[in-house]
C-alpha cells in the first residue's frame, strides 16, 4: 500500500465517519449500527467467491417501510463522498507525479514528436492553428442538483485545506450534515435556462481558474522544449455548449429561451472580467509606466489603476445595458464591449510593464486575464443551435403549398436542390410579411431571427440533426438568409443512424460539388457524428466500425475537394454512447481524421467529472491538446487490409445478433421494460428534455440516454456488449484469435474498443441483474433473461483471450479498485431498488416515488456515470 493509496483510504474513512456521525445525531445509534451492518454484510457477500448476497437480503427485507429512504441515502451519500475523495486522490497522484515527466503530459507528448522527426517549427506551427472545441451540452445525465454540487465543492476546498495542515474538521462536519438534510432528488425538472446557469457555474466555479493554469503549463512545456513560449493570445482549447440552443425534440428550449441564454452568457463574461479587473487594480499600483500607456493616461500618478478604472467603467456600462436587454428593454448587441475593446488596454498594460523591467508582475494575474480572453472571449461560450431536419422541411413543405407549388416533402432530392439554389440565390425573399404559419412553423423561423440579431461572435455551429441529404443543409441555409443572418454560419449535418453514417460521405460530397455551396463553406466544412443513436440502432461493435469508416470517407472526400475537415464527435460518457478515455479516443480515429481541429460534446456529469474541480479540469484539457496535436502530426497508421476485412465481418454479425434480440425477440421489449427502471426513470427530474421523442412511442423512441441508463442501473449493460458477443466468440471459434491479439497489439482504434468494452464487463453484474429479472420479470420472460445473462458472462471470457490476461482491468488497476471498492455500497441500493420498483408496480396504494429515486442516484454515483 503506497502512501497515496492510504491518504485515499483516509479520506474515504474520514468521510464516511462524518457521515456515520451525521445519521446518529439524526436517526440514533440504532440506525447507524443498522446501515453498519448492511455494509459489512454486502462487503462479505462481495468477498464470497460466489457473490452470496442472502444475507444481505434477509437483513434488507427486515426493514420497515419509514427505513427504506434513509438506508437508500446513506449509502447514496456514502458513495457521493467517496467520489470527492477520489477525485482529491487522483489530484494528488498527479501532483505526485514531475509535470514535465507524467506519461500523457504536454511537455512528453512535444519530446515524442521531436523523436518521431518532426520539426520544432512544425510544432510550433501546428500548436498555432489547433482548434479543440469542448461543448458543454445539457443532456440530462447530471443525477445530483446544483445546490449539492456546490456542497460537494466546498468539501474538495476543506480537503485541501487539510491537506495544507489548515484543520478544517468542524467545517467538513458541517457541510457533510448539511448534504444529509438537504433533499437528493430535484422536485421540479430544471428548465433550460437553470441548466444553462448550471454551465456557467461550471466555467465560474473551475474552469475560470483552470484555463490560465492550463495555458500556463503550455507555455512552460513549450520553453522546455521548443525553447519558444505559447503567444498570449493563443489558447488550444475553447469551450462552446448547447446548452439554451439545443432545441431537437425539448419543447421548452425556444427563441425566447436562446435570446435569453446569450445575453445571460455575455452578462456572465462580463461580471467575471469585472471580478479580474477589480483585482488587478489592487494590485498594479506601479507609478512607472512607457511613453505609450503615459501619453494615454497624462500625468495620473497611477497610471495602471487609472487605465483599468476606465476599462471597469465600459465593463459596467456593458452589464447595465444587457441587463436591460434580459428586462425586456431594447438595445444594440454592437454598443456592448467586444474582446479588442477589453484586450487593447490590458495589452497596453502588459507592454508597458515588460518594457519597466517588471517582467514578474507581467507574467501574474495580468497575463491570466489576457489569456481568459483568448479562450472565454467576452461571450464565454459560443452557443450552438441544433433542430432535427423534419421541423426545416415542414417550413418548405408549408411554404411551397402556400404558394401552389405543391409539396415539398413529395419532391425528390434533385427538385429539392434545385428549388433551394433557385431561391439562395434569388434577390428577392421568399417569405411573405403576412404569411400566418403554424406554432412549429413559426418558432423554427423565430429561432432564425434570434440568430440573425445575435452576436456571430456568440454563436457556434447551426446542428441538422438526423440529417442524410444535401437538401437538409441548403434548407437551413436559406432559412437564416431570409430571416436576416448575414454572416456565413456554420450549417453541419449530424450523421446518427447507421444507413446515415455509411452515405455520410456521399452526401458531403453532393454539397461540395455545388460552387455556390463551396463557396459558403470558405474551404472548411464541419460534420458531426452521432454515437448515441448509431449504437441504440446497431449495436455498440457495428455502430463503431461505421462511425470509423464514416471518419475515413469523409476525409478522402474534403481532401479530395480542397476542402478542411473539422469532425464533431457527439460523444456522451458511457461506452454504449461513445465514452472512454480523451486521450486514448483521440489517438485511436483514423488516420488524418484529427487534421488541427477537433470538437467534442461533453454532457451532464461527465462535465463534474473532467472540470469539476480546477487541478483535474488541467489535467483533461491538457490531454485533449496533446491528444489533438500528436493525431494531427503522427497519426496512426491505417489499418491492414486483413485486419479490415475482419472488422467488416464482426460488425456484420455483431449487428444481425443485436437486431435479432432488440428488434425481432417479441419477448424483448417487455422483459427491458419489466426488468429495468425504465418507466420510472421518466418521473426523475434529471433534465429539461423529454425521456422519448414521441410520449406515445415505445423502446425505438426512447432516447439514447435514458435505453443506457436503465440498463445500467440493473448492472447487465446490454448496449455496450450485445452482438459483440456473438461477434467475437464466433471469430475465436473459427481461429482468428491470433488475428484479434496481432489487431489488439498494433491498431490503436481495435485496442481502443476491447479496453472500453472490458471496462463496461467490469462493471456489469450478472448477479445483480439476475435478483431484478426474479423479483420483476413475469415468468413467461425469465429465459430471455437468462440467455442474456449467459451471454454476458461468456463475453467475460473472450475479452480476457483477446487481451491475454486472467483478470479484468489487470492493465488499469486504479479502476479496477476504484469499482472493487464501490461494489459494497452500491450492492444495497440495487436490492432496495428492486424491491421498491416490485412494491410500486405491485401495489397501486404505496407510491414510494422518492425513494426509487434516490436509488437511482446513489447507483448512478457509484457506477460514475448514467447515460
Amino acid at each position: 500500500m503506497t502512501n497515496l493509496d492510504e491518504s485515499l483510504r483516509d479520506d474515504v474513512r474520514m468521510r464516511g465517519e462524518s457521515l456515520g456521525q451525521t445519521i446518529e445525531n439524526h436517526l440514533g445509534p440504532a440506525f447507524l449500527q443498522k446501515i453498519e451492518r448492511i455494509r459489512h454484510l454486502a462487503k462479505a457477500g462481495r468477498e464470497d467467491a460466489g457473490s452470496n448476497h442472502d444475507a444481505l437480503l434477509r437483513e434488507l427485507s427486515g426493514l420497515s417501510e419509514a427505513e427504506m429512504l434513509p438506508v437508500a441515502r446513506a449509502f447514496t451519500q456514502f458513495l457521493n463522498l467517496a467520489n470527492i475523495a477520489e477525485e482529491f486522490h487522483r489530484v494528488r497522484l498527479h501532483q505526485d507525479v514531475c509535470e514535465l515527466d507524467a506519461e500523457d503530459s504536454f511537455a512528453r507528448q512535444l519530446k515524442q514528436l521531436q523523436a518521431d522527426g518532426l520539426t520544432d517549427e512544425q510544432i510550433l506551427q501546428a500548436i498555432g492553428r489547433m482548434e479543440v472545441d469542448l461543448v458543454l451540452t445539457a443532456h440530462p445525465t447530471e443525477v445530483n442538483r446544483r445546490t449539492l454540487i456546490k456542497k460537494y465543492n466546498a468539501i474538495t476546498d476543506c480537503l485541501r485545506k487539510l491537506e495544507r495542515g489548515e484543520y478544517r474538521q468542524r467545517r467538513l462536519n458541517e457541510l457533510v450534515s448539511q448534504i444529509w438534510h438537504t433533499n437528493e432528488i430535484r422536485r421540479q425538472r430544471p428548465t433550460p435556462i437553470d441548466e444553462a446557469k448550471w454551465g456557467f457555474a461550471v466555467i465560474e466555479g473551475s474552469l475560470w481558474q483552470a484555463v490560465p493554469n492550463y495555458l500556463r503549463q503550455l507555455d512552460e512545456s513549450m520553453q522546455a522544449v521548443l525553447q519558444k513560449p505559447l503567444p498570449l493570445d493563443c489558447s488550444p482549447v475553447r469551450f462552446s455548449s448547447w446548452m439554451g440552443g439545443d432545441r431537437d425534440g425539448n419543447p421548452y428550449v425556444t427563441a425566447a429561451v436562446t435570446r435569453e441564454v446569450l445575453l445571460l452568457s455575455r452578462w456572465m463574461a462580463a461580471d467575471l472580467y469585472d471580478r479580474d479587473l477589480d483585482e488587478l487594480r489592487s494590485e498594479l499600483s506601479m507609478y512607472q509606466c512607457n511613453d505609450e500607456l503615459r501619453e494615454r493616461v497624462g500625468d495620473a500618478a497611477e497610471p495602471y489603476r487609472y487605465l483599468l478604472a476606465g476599462l471597469r467603467r465600459r465593463l459596467d456600462q456593458t452589464k447595465t445595458l444587457i441587463q436591460q436587454g434580459l428586462s425586456g428593454q431594447g438595445f444594440k448587441s454592437e454598443v456592448l464591449m467586444t474582446a479588442e475593446d477589453l484586450l487593447e488596454p490590458l495589452m497596453l498594460c502588459h507592454r508597458s510593464l515588460i518594457e519597466c523591467g517588471m517582467q514578474i508582475i507581467a507574467g501574474g494575474l495580468l497575463e491570466d486575464i489576457i489569456r481568459r480572453i483568448a479562450c472565454f472571449g467576452v461571450t464565454l461560450v459560443r452557443l450552438d443551435i441544433r433542430q432535427n431536419a423534419d421541423r426545416h422541411a415542414a417550413v418548405f413543405d408549408a411554404l411551397t403549398r402556400f404558394y401552389d407549388l405543391g409539396s415539398y416533402l413529395a419532391w425528390d432530392e434533385a427538385e429539392k436542390q434545385r428549388f433551394l439554389l433557385q431561391e439562395l440565390q434569388s434577390k428577392r425573399p421568399l417569405i411573405p410579411v403576412d404569411w400566418q404559419p403554424d406554432e412549429e412553423i413559426s418558432e423554427v423561423l423565430e429561432t432564425c431571427r434570434a440568430i440573425a440579431q445575435a452576436d456571430p461572435n456568440s454563436l457556434g455551429s447551426y446542428v441538422i440533426s438526423m440529417a442524410s441529404r444535401p437538401s437538409d443543409v441548403l434548407s437551413v441555409i436559406l432559412l437564416l438568409r431570409e430571416m436576416g443572418v448575414g454572416h456565413d454560419m456554420r450549417v453541419v449535418p449530424l450523421f446518427e443512424t447507421l444507413a446515415d453514417l455509411q452515405d455520410a460521405h456521399h452526401c458531403i460530397d453532393q454539397l461540395l460539388s455545388i460552387d455556390w455551396y463551396r463557396d459558403y463553406t470558405h474551404g472548411h466544412q464541419e460534420v458531426m457524428i452521432g454515437y448515441s443513436d448509431s449504437s441504440k440502432d446497431a449495436g455498440q461493435l457495428a455502430a463503431v466500425w461505421a462511425q470509423y469508416q464514416a471518419q475515413e470517407a469523409l476525409t478522402a472526400t474534403c481532401r479530395a475537394r480542397g476542402v478542411h475537415l473539422t469532425l464533431f464527435h457527439g460523444r456522451g460518457g458511457t461506452v454504449g454512447r461513445g465514452g472512454g478515455p480523451t486521450h486514448r479516443a483521440i489517438l485511436a480515429q483514423p488516420p488524418g481524421s484529427v487534421d488541427h481541429t477537433l470538437r467534442v460534446t461533453e454532457q451532464g456529469e461527465v462535465i463534474r467529472f473532467k472540470f469539476g474541480i480546477p487541478e483535474i479540469a488541467e489535467r483533461n484539457l491538457e490531454r485533449y491538446t496533446g491528444a489533438v496535436l500528436a493525431a494531427t502530426l503522427c497519426p496512426s497508421p491505417a489499418p491492414r487490409p486483413e485486419w479490415r476485412a475482419m472488422m467488416e465481418s464482426l460488425a456484420r454479425d455483431a449487428f444481425r445478433e443485436y437486431r435479432a434480440v432488440v428488434r425481432d425477440d417479441p419477448r424483448f421489449v417487455p422483459f427491458f421494460r419489466a426488468s429495468t427502471p425504465e418507466h420510472e426513470l421518466g418521473k426523475l427530474p434529471l433534465g429539461s428534455r423529454p425521456a422519448k421523442r414521441r410520449a406515445d412511442g415505445g423502446v425505438e423512441s426512447l432516447r439514447a440516454i435514458p435505453w443506457v441508463f436503465a440498463w445500467t442501473q440493473i448492472r447487465l449493460m446490454l448496449p455496450a456488449w450485445l452482438g459483440s458477443d456473438s461477434a467475437l466468440g464466433q471469430a475465436i471459434e473459427s481461429g482468428e484469435l491470433a488475428r484479434l491479439h496481432e489487431m489488439y497489439a498494433a491498431w490503436p482504434f481495435f485496442a481502443s474498443y476491447v479496453d472500453m468494452l472490458e471496462m463496461v464487463l467490469a462493471k456489469s453484474d450478472p448477479v445483480i441483474a439476475e435478483y431484478y429479472a426474479a423479483r420483476l420479470v413475469p415468468e413467461e420472460l425469465q429465459a430471455l433473461g437468462e440467455t442474456l445473462r449467459e451471454r454476458l458472462s461468456g463475453t467475460f471470457d473472450m475479452v480476457l483471450k483477446i487481451k491475454q490476461t486472467r483478470k479484468l482491468l489487470a492493465d488499469f488497476p486504479l479502476i479496477r479498485r476504484s469499482i472493487n471498492v464501490r461494489n459494497p455500497y452500491i450492492d444495497p441500493l440495487h436490492y432496495l431498488q428492486a424491491e421498491l420498483l416490485h412494491r410500486d408496480r405491485n401495489t397501486p396504494k404505496e407510491r414510494l416515488e422518492q425513494a426509487p429515486m434516490v436509488t437511482m442516484a446513489g447507483i448512478s454515483a457509484g457506477m460514475q456515470n448514467t447515460g
